[in-house]
């Protein structure tokens, strides 16, 4: 198998390249209204940098604009629960098809404003399937209980 074949990205360094990008390029990447639409915008090849601009990368880049990233952080589920997202809400993320289930989860993600450990969310992001959502809802629900064991 040659070398960068089947690879897994450096999330961390798209995640610095990102944040190194000027206020424009960010916004042009803020203002995406679907995954799809990010290889008409060049700030998202400028992030790509020698990545192949693929779904995964596409699911990563239209979510990582509303993420602030903090090493050890929370899990996408955790972060959710913790900004009282609505757990309705959260089922339509769960239950649509892409794109729509990722246009719903950028919508949850602008209204948590999430501080996250932004490795665990970009693996979940590139990987986004059944487990990945299934991985997310339990996120979400355990927080949700243990907050209410430690109330009660």
């Amino acid at each position: 198998m040659s070398e960068g074949q089947n690879k897994t990205p450096d999330f961390l360094a798209l995640y610095q390249r990102y944040q190194a990008l000027k206020p424009g390029p960010q916004a042009e990447l803020k203002r995406v209204m679907n995954p799809g639409d990010l290889i008409e915008v060049p700030a998202f090849y400028r992030v790509l940098l020698d990545n192949k601009a693929h779904k995964g990368m596409q699911r990563l880049l239209y979510c990582l604009p509303l993420i602030k990233h903090q090493e050890n952080g929370d899990s996408l589920g955790r972060a959710l629960a913790k900004a009282d997202i609505n757990e309705k809400r959260l089922f339509m993320v769960i239950r649509s098809q892409e794109p729509n289930d990722l246009i719903q989860l950028r919508r949850l993600l602008k209204q948590a404003n999430p501080t996250l450990d932004w490795l665990a969310t970009a693996k979940t992001l590139y990987y986004w399937n059944d487990h990945a959502k299934r991985q997310l809802l339990e996120d979400f629900f355990y927080y949700q209980n243990t907050q209410s064991k430690a109330i009660a």
